[in-house]
């Protein structure tokens, strides 16, 4: 019970369990229970001496940045960094890059949304780092199409954190940092198409559409780009549902297409699997990827209900500045949809080789071209988001030069 209590202690105050011994039979009976005493006594006095250290995070962290200025109401910003039903929490514009990204620590109106994805992201690192170990992603092409999606993953999770908390800087680059969310999200969307195309789809339905998903997917993820980059370019010039439209519907056409083999799989599922249903009554699962598209299925169209429907803020304009606001709770339902995501294509990866290397190839021809069509996408939509800060960038020297 003793070794085991100093080995706790140990852990906190930073020291190798080794370095802590307990009283050996070389030390008489009558001197070992003071010994000991000692012993817990001093490592108590250094667990506290490190708990000191971390209450004294909060301090360092303003002794780094004394000067941080406090946000500010939305009467105080530009109009084009205001969003409705959020009152307040807004960070002063034109600020050096250190005050913003050192705003990460500090409480805004954005806080949370960089604090979702930032963590979101370390999660699928760390399912990313897990499967490599077992997982060959250099040798095994059919392992490529899970290793785009968990890529295009990362990539959209990494760019919408940098846009939420880089934005404020200025009107410029809040266009550009959200340009850029917005290729994130092309690249998730066809790393989904890829990873459900050859993972999740069955037979009859890739006899359907074989020669036309992957072209269409490609097209699909570029048209939403663009819609989205379109849409913020013209966000205080148009109406607000002429916005959501341009923005929206590019990307639940390539929603609804990119997830069509798991929605065919997921209707056919009850009828084609019978047997899996009375085996899962009796306990014994048979088809174990299943319940993650479903879930996946339901946090999507769950986060996509929040991106459009600001709720619950627009009941309660005012008290959501911080926390409440349906844009975060479209960030966790959308990490927890990935999650499932991924999870269900690694279990289609392990369960279903026979069927898919039937209808890819044996070699996973496939999957090289669509390893590389991942990388032609990607440049394509970078371009589409460099043209469109261009013009954001004309669009605003015309305004200053006109004052």
């Amino acid at each position: 019970m003793l070794n085991a209590f100093l080995m706790v202690l140990s852990f906190f105050s930073c020291q190798s369990p080794e370095t802590i011994q307990p009283a050996t039979t070389t030390v008489p009976p009558s001197i070992r229970p003071s010994l000991m005493a000692t012993i817990v006594m001093d490592r108590i006095g250094r667990l506290f001496i490190n708990l000191q250290q971390v209450r004294a995070v909060p301090q360092m962290l303003t002794e780094v940045a004394p000067s941080m200025p406090g946000t500010l109401r939305d009467t105080e910003v530009p109009g084009f960094f205001r969003e409705r039903y959020i009152h307040a929490g807004y960070r002063p514009l034109h600020q050096g890059w250190r005050y913003y990204f050192l705003s990460l620590f500090q409480r805004h109106n954005e806080t949370i949304n960089v604090w979702t994805h930032l963590l979101g992201s370390l999660l699928v690192l760390v399912k990313f780092l897990q499967l490599a170990e077992t997982v060959d992603f250099i040798h095994d092409a059919h392992a490529w199409p899970l290793l785009i999606l968990l890529l295009s993953s990362l990539a959209y999770m990494a760019c919408s954190t940098v846009a939420h908390l880089l934005a404020a800087k200025s009107e410029f680059y809040h266009y550009c940092f959200f340009f850029l969310d917005y290729v994130g999200v092309a690249q998730y969307q066809y790393g989904s198409a890829v990873a459900h195309f050859y993972y999740a789809v069955e037979p009859d339905y890739h006899q359907w559409v074989s020669s036309v998903f992957m072209p269409t997917a490609t097209f699909l993820c570029c048209l939403s780009c663009l819609g989205c980059c379109y849409g913020k370019y013209r966000n205080h010039s148009l109406r607000v549902w002429v916005r959501k439209v341009g923005q929206v519907v590019p990307s639940a056409m390539a929603y609804a297409w990119d997830t069509s083999p798991v929605f065919h799989r997921l209707l056919l599922w009850p009828t084609s699997h019978s047997d899996d249903i009375t085996a899962a009554a009796s306990g014994v699962v048979g088809d174990p990827a299943i319940s993650f598209h479903g879930g996946q299925v339901a946090f999507f169209l769950s986060s996509a209900f929040f991106f459009t429907n600001p709720l619950p803020e627009r009941l309660f304009p005012g008290h959501c500045d911080f926390l409440g606001q349906g844009h975060q709770l479209f960030h966790v339902f959308l990490v927890i949809c990935t999650l499932c995501q991924i999870q269900a294509s690694h279990l289609d990866y392990l369960g279903r080789r026979p069927l898919y290397t039937q209808l890819h190839g044996e070699r996973g021809a496939a999957a090289t071209i669509y390893l590389v069509q991942y990388g032609a996408t990607q440049v394509v939509c970078v371009c589409i988001a460099v043209f469109m800060a261009r013009k954001v960038k004309r669009l605003l020297d015309c305004r200053d030069k006109s004052k």
